[in-house]
């Protein structure tokens, strides 16, 4: 079984944070395959955690978007926050701070990849999140999503955002292109029936030009057609 490829210390670094419970960290970075192999006595896997910093992490992001985007409707905010929540913004988000490096992964997942998968990532991202917050409260939790969050609200263009509806987009931009209806097929589901991750594929002209993944198919075919709407040009 694999353990975190670096130190607590070091992950605390990058965090900008230090725990006091370090336990919570370690607990955060646990996932669930880790736990099936070893049979070690512990804290347990990341699912629960992850369950709290979803919820933490709206409550953050609506609050910010709030402040940030005086007089636009509700309609407008949840597309925005949607847009910042997704799989597609907080896996961007777990690379950069290369959460991956830190996971606890049974053999097996660690042999298909699992540090580079997406709703890997991103769970333990989000279960980073419920740390936090248990471990400092919710003005430690905030000053962390805002360190995150806040520098990429502020590089995207908000107005873009809008629409909401990347997969009509998306079906446009390859309509001026001349080129065929995108493809979606869901390759993969994560997690307890309660609580799954959908893996998408988008693929035009037979290519997969993107992947990403979402709590419900709807979320994670969004995502997926916003990155396909970053790597296509823009008709000439």
């Amino acid at each position: 079984m694999s353990e975190p490829g670096g130190g607590a210390g070091e992950l605390e670094r990058r965090l900008g944070y230090a725990f006091r419970n370090r336990a919570l960290l370690g607990q955060a970075l646990t996932h669930r395959s880790w736990v099936n192999e070893s049979g070690e006595p512990g804290p347990g896997h990341n699912e629960a955690l992850e369950f709290l910093g979803d919820a933490v992490l709206g409550f953050l992001v609506s609050s910010r978007i709030f402040h940030a985007c005086p007089g636009m409707t509700e309609g407008d905010l949840s597309k925005i926050k949607a847009y910042l929540v997704s799989a597609a913004s907080l896996v961007k988000l777990a690379e950069a701070i290369r959460v991956g490096d830190f996971i606890r992964l049974s053999r097996g997942e660690e042999k298909t990849g699992g540090r580079a998968k997406r709703a890997i990532l991103v769970d333990a991202f989000e279960a980073i999140i419920g740390a936090i917050y248990l471990d400092g409260g919710v003005e430690a939790a905030g000053d962390f999503v805002g360190r995150q969050i806040g520098p990429f609200l502020e590089a995207i263009d908000l107005r873009q955002l809008t629409y909401g509806d990347f997969k009509s987009a998306l079906q446009e931009r390859l309509h001026d292109l001349g080129r065929p209806e995108p493809v979606y097929r869901v390759v993969d589901e994560l997690g307890p029936d309660h609580r799954k991750t959908f893996v998408v594929e988008v693929e035009v002209d037979g290519r997969v030009v993107a992947e990403s993944s979402g709590k419900t198919k709807k979320e994670a075919q969004q995502s997926a057609a916003r990155l396909a709407l970053e790597r296509l040009p823009d008709p000439s």
